[in-house]
Parts: C-alpha cells; structure tokens; sequence
C-alpha cells in the first residue's frame, strides 16, 4: 500500500494522488517521500505524458510531515545526527527540485514537462512547500480550508524549501506573516497574497489543472531565469535593507532572542538571498539542522504539537462509553459563564445560560451577539452563523430549562454557600445521570461535592479567561469524581476544541499553584529593593509573556488581596507569603487595584492605556545600590514556577508531566521555548538544577529547597521525560 497513486488519462495528464489511508489527513512519511520520487520519476520518463497533477484524494490537501520523519533522520547516521538530518534534508530538496526542474536541460531552460499542484483543501507544512516546488498552484474555493506555513509556531521554520520558495516568490516583506507568524490564509486571500496562482470551483479543480498543463505553458521559475531579482529587493539593494534590518528588529523585539527558529529562519532568508537557488537551498537545510538541534526546537515539538495532539485526543480519557454532550446549563451570566456558553453554542451545543435575573442572563447572551459582530466586520464570520448560534443559547431565570442537560457548568461566585445553594437546585431539577462541573479557580472539588448527592458525577472544569481566547481547559477530580464525570469533561473539552489537562483536587489545582509564586516572587524583589524595571525585563528576556507586575495589575490587586486572606485563613501559620501581602495590601490600600482601576505597579492614562511602571513603588521601597545580575532574577522567577510543578507531580495533583508542560505553556504562558517546567528541568539537568536549588534556597528562604524527586533524580541522573515518558506518572 503506497501515499501515493499515479494514473494517466488520455490526455496525457500523468495525475499523481496522495492518500493516506486510515488518515483523517495527508501527512508526509519518508515512505511517502519514496513514493513520489518514484512516481515523479515515471511520470518525467514516460514520452507518453504530457505534464503533471499533483492532488489528493481526501477533501483536504496536506496537514503535514510525519514528525518521526526528524527522528528517522537523525538516526540514520549512527552517531551522528546531523548529519543524518543534513543528509535527509538535502535529499528532500532533490526531490523537490527535480519537480521544479521537472526535466529541463539544465543550460537552456528548455524542455520539461509542467507540473501543477491541485489543493481540494487545506495544505500546511509540506503539504504547501511540495505545491510551492511545483509551476502552477490551483486551489479549491473552499473557505474552511487553510493555506500556509506554521511551523514557527511549534519551535521550527519552514525547512523543506518553503522559506526559499516563498521568499523569492513574494519578496521578504510579503512572506514575513508567513514565516515568522505561520499566518494561515483560506484559498482566496492565499491567492491575494501571492501564494498560490488560481482559485476555482471545487468541481472544477481538476479540470483547471489538466487545461493549464495541456496549454504548453512557460515554466521556468524567475529564479532560474538569468537576471531574477527578488520582489522587493535583496539585502543590499535600497529598499531590501530597510526590510531585512527591520525584520531583524521585528523579530528580536517578539521573541527577545529567546526562540532559535525565528532567528534561524532569519538567517536563512539573509544568506539565501545573497546566493543562487541551490546553494540558498543547502543554506536553508543546514538552518533548519541547527534549529532541530536546539534542544529548545526539540522541546517545541514535543509539547507544543505531539503532547498537545495526543491529550486534545484524550491520551487520558477512561475507557467509557462515548459521552458526547448535547445540552450543557450554564449557571452565571457573568464573563465566564457568557464566555462559556459561547464557546459552547459556537460548537453546535445548545445552551441553557442561568442567572438570578433575566437582564443579566440576556447580557450573557450578548457576548455571543458581540462575539460574533465584531466577527462579521472582520469577514471571519457570517449572518448565519451568528444567528445559529444565538439561536442555541436560552438566556433564562428558570431552573425547570435545566432539565434536559447532560452537563451543568457553573460559574456563579467564589463562595461555598453560593455554590452549595445551586448545585442543591440544580440536582433536583436534572436527569440522574447528568454531570455537574463547578468552574472554580481556587475552591477545592472535594468540598464543593460535598453539597451534591452524586460526588461520582460532580467534577471542576476550570476555564480560563477570556473563555473565546484562552485553549487551555484545567480538568479537577475531586476524592470522589468517577470515570463517566471525566470522560464527559473530556468530551466536552474536545467538542469546544480546546486542549485539556486532568489534575487531582489540592489548593489552587495546578496551573494556579505555578502561577501565584511566579507573581509573589516578583512582588517578593520589590520590597527587596530590586528596580521593578529589572524584573519586568527579565521575565520577558526569558520567554514570559508578561512581567509579574504587569500580571498583577491585569488579574487585579484586589483578587490577589483577597486569594491572600483565604490562603492565610486555611494554612494558619504555615503561610509563607506575609512580605509579599505588605506590598499588596498598601498597594490596595492606596487604591491601585490595577488596570481596572487605571492604578496598579504601572501608571495609566485616562483611556487605560499603560505606561511605564509607577514611581510611587521608588519612594516607598528604595531601589538598592547593588542589583543583582540578570540571570539571577531570572531563576528566582523560572524555579518559582517549575518547583511547584514538580511538587504537584510528587503529591500527585499532576498525572502526567505532559499535562504539566502543556498546561504551564497554554494556561499561564510558561517561557514556550522551554517546553515547558519539566521540559526546561531536563534541558538544565537535574544535578545542576538540584543545585541551583540549593544555592536560592541559601540566599533567598526555604521556598527554593529542592524537592526530593528532584534530588533523587539528580543523584541517579534521570530526566523527566526519560523517568515518566508518556506513562501516567506516579512520583
């Protein structure tokens, strides 16, 4: 059984098909790489064909390469894997070159037989950059599908000739969404962009693509006329310096140095441009084995598209009978609960959105109205679609609309008789088997079950805001939780696409129990004396999205104000974190609460846009004459997060380090270079990071005492991912 099949009709049209069976979706295999190869190779040879199409037999193109395609490579060379990936690289390129070339004498440019890509649907990764190798790109008139390059976005570049190609083709500028952005496109706006040629009926496709190879086209590319120069200018022409050293300064701005592909990709375009096609093609291939190199790229991949793909496909789902839902009560019209109900009738499940009164259940409905205009100014959406889905939501007071649902999320406030009150309600109103999800941050699920006569169908299903935006979703078993309750929290999860992590039920959960130390430590150095700027910056430098300060002022000050008392209330004297409250509570008692308030760490002008950081924090703590070095605020930050993770894995809060990694990435945007908390400790080594412990714990209190998995790990020279792997972890 091959990917590939070729059949030539009587026109002479050689049609090359790719379809993977028992795949929702092309992807690439080195076997697959063969297939062509060889089929390219009959179809070049063969007098009797006339030209190529190459297409697919699904309703969408290609979705990607076999990630096991690097592995193999590296392997293929014993001890030495770059040269294995070098090797491979160089190999692919021949294969797609031999397309492009497609038979021409090499010195004339004659000859040759034209050879056009035929897209149904979407083409991602490869599934563009074997097109982009081809004379002519036609695509389907298919708005769902998405057209483009995205490889940036899990740690690695465009390496099979589609940063070469599409660069020369559109100029530097015009690729630069592309490259550094992996913007996606449907076909029509890929066709404006200058990605691909024509855009036609899906039933005419074919059709399209046989009549433009018959037509006896030209098909040399322009950058193997003599004389190509590339659009927009090459590095040293006038207008291509302003654009390479702007995207230099672009992209070290977005990604402070931090994110070897972006830098790696730069290069490539750089050099490339400075050279003929083929050696621009080896320059790309020995960039894109540095990046697959890094560990960083490495950390990407696994976590940011393998760990991702397979939880979101429910790696961790109990073995039960499918638990689909169809009709989900949201109890709370507030910003989660609107925000939940319209993720929710945006996926096609109808609604039951609750509140005390009705103008507040009709204002939760409004997201959804809101949601979906500001979608159709921006063409992303349709009249329809917003009318579908609002036609889903019932905005009611009454708990009888409750009846038929098969899941109750509420979301109403953070206080037990609040929460106890409802789910009394709702369980006298739902079918036995309905499963009830609290969507709290803080309150423990064991607890919050207790108020149910079912603790085997009550479960936390913590969102996080804004709903619309946010792709992590943090599952919570309390004691009691059964199979069926997390199997339906799954499933829910996948109906609204969003990517899911299961945890055990303890204090803040997990993501929660990561950030808040990252926050108090920040909190921590201003009272210490260190320059606030120094903080900010250094939380960038190492990947964070945001500075703790400047997270502090978005979740409000107030709600760390009040997370504070109830952590001290329920620990006693076993609270930690009395010098991070003193900063905090004169913080809200000088009534900077943050940006809600336009007053927080950082000024902000009358329309709430921010400044720089406030010069009240100066005069009431004093910035010390000697600061610490860069790297050292950076570790108090970095280990502040990562030694919880690893803690939640010890006491069993986390299962799976994959969830740890994935979840720290999507819920709170832990430095995504790394991989991740477990993934940046194996990259460190755990003896070094054991140490590293030590040292903080000796300098600056016992909140850095390395945990014993670590330690022990560090004694015996073990790894994360090499100790737990993909199995469910039990430290």
């Amino acid at each position: 059984m091959t990917d590939f099949t070729m059949k030539t009709d009587a026109d002479g049209v050689a049609i090359i098909t790719w379809d993977v069976k028992g795949k929702s979706m092309n992807v690439l295999s080195l076997e697959g790489w063969d297939d062509l190869d060889t089929l390219v190779d009959q179809a070049l040879a063969d007098d009797a064909v006339k030209g190529v199409v190459i297409t697919s037999g699904k309703d969408t193109f290609a979705g990607g390469m076999d990630l096991n395609i690097i592995a193999k490579m590296k392997q293929s060379a014993g001890d030495d894997p770059a040269k294995g990936l070098m090797d491979g690289l160089m190999k692919s390129h021949g294969i797609l070159r031999k397309i492009e070339r497609a038979g021409m004498d090499p010195k004339t440019n004659k000859g040759g037989k034209p050879i056009a890509a035929a897209l149904p649907g979407t083409a991602l990764g490869i599934g563009l950059e074997i097109p982009l190798a081809c004379h002519r790109i036609f695509a389907a008139d298919n708005p769902k599908a998405k057209i483009g390059l995205p490889e940036i976005m899990v740690g690695i570049f465009p390496g099979m000739g589609g940063t070469t190609r599409l660069v020369r083709k559109m100029g530097a500028m015009a690729a630069s969404p592309l490259l550094l952005q992996g913007k996606l496109n449907d076909p029509k706006k890929a066709m404006q962009a200058g990605v691909i040629d024509e855009v036609v009926a899906p039933d005419e496709l074919l059709a399209a693509a046989k009549a433009w190879v018959l037509s006896e086209p030209k098909i040399v590319k322009p950058w193997d006329e003599k004389g190509y120069k590339m659009p927009g200018g090459a590095p040293y022409h006038p207008a291509g310096f302003m654009t390479f050293v702007g995207a230099s300064a672009m992209v070290n701005g977005n990604t402070m140095g931090v994110y070897p592909a972006a830098k790696a990709l730069l290069s490539a375009v750089y050099e490339g441009a400075l050279v003929p096609f083929d050696t621009a093609l080896k320059i790309e291939a020995r960039w894109f084995t540095n990046v697959l190199m890094n560990p960083s790229s490495e950390a990407m991949i696994r976590s940011l598209f393998i760990n991702k793909e397979a939880l979101e496909k429910g790696a961790n789902r109990p073995d039960v009978a499918d638990q689909t839902v169809k009709k989900v009560g949201v109890l709370g019209a507030g910003m989660m609960g609107a925000g939940i109900a319209l993720v929710s009738a945006k996926a096609g499940i109808e609604v039951v959105l609750l509140d005390q009164k009705q103008d507040a259940a009709d204002k939760g409905k409004s997201y959804t109205s809101d949601y979906y205009d500001k979608g159709i100014s921006r063409k992303k959406a349709t009249a329809e679609q917003k009318d579908a889905a609002l036609a889903r939501i019932m905005a009611t007071t009454d708990y009888a609309a409750l009846k038929d649902c098969d899941l109750i999320v509420e979301a109403v406030f953070e206080d037990f008789k609040i929460k106890a009150d409802v789910t009394k309600k709702v369980e006298e109103i739902v079918g036995k088997d309905c499963i009830f999800a609290s969507n709290t941050s803080t309150l423990p699920i064991t607890e919050l079950a207790k108020a149910s006569k079912r603790p085997d169908q009550f479960i936390g299903i913590h969102f996080f805001s804004p709903v619309d935006k946010m792709m992590l979703v943090e599952i919570i078993k309390g004691q009691e939780t059964g199979d069926v309750a997390v199997a339906k929290a799954l499933d829910f999860v996948r109906q609204i696409r969003k990517t899911p992590i299961v945890v055990n039920d303890e204090r803040f959960f997990y993501a929660n129990r990561c950030i808040i130390p990252y926050i108090n430590e920040g909190i921590r150095m201003v009272r210490e004396g260190v320059n606030p700027v120094l903080i900010e910056n250094a939380a960038k430098l190492v990947g964070m999205p945001l500075g703790p300060l400047q997270l502090t002022d978005e979740t409000s000050i107030d709600l760390g104000v009040k997370i504070a008392k109830a952590t001290k209330a329920a620990m006693g004297a076993d609270y930690p974190n009395d010098e991070v409250d003193e900063v905090l509570f004169w913080m809200a008692d000088e009534g900077r609460l943050g940006r809600k308030a336009n007053a927080g760490f950082y000024a902000y002008d009358d329309k709430g846009k921010r400044g720089d950081l406030w010069d009240g924090l100066a005069a009431k703590y004093p910035q010390s004459a000697d600061q610490p070095d860069l790297t050292e605020v950076q570790h108090r930050l970095l280990f502040a997060q990562v030694l919880e993770a690893v803690r939640a894995l010890e006491e069993g809060v986390l299962e799976d380090i994959r969830e740890g990694d994935v979840g720290a990435i999507l819920g709170w945007g832990f430095a995504p270079w790394s991989g991740g908390p477990f993934s940046w400790l194996d990259m460190l080594g755990a003896p070094y990071a054991a140490d590293r412990c030590d040292e903080l714990t000796t300098a600056h209190g016992k909140r850095f005492t390395t945990p014993d998995l670590l330690r022990e790990m560090a004694q015996k020279g073990q790894t994360f991912y090499g100790r737990f792997g993909t199995q469910k972890s039990a430290a």
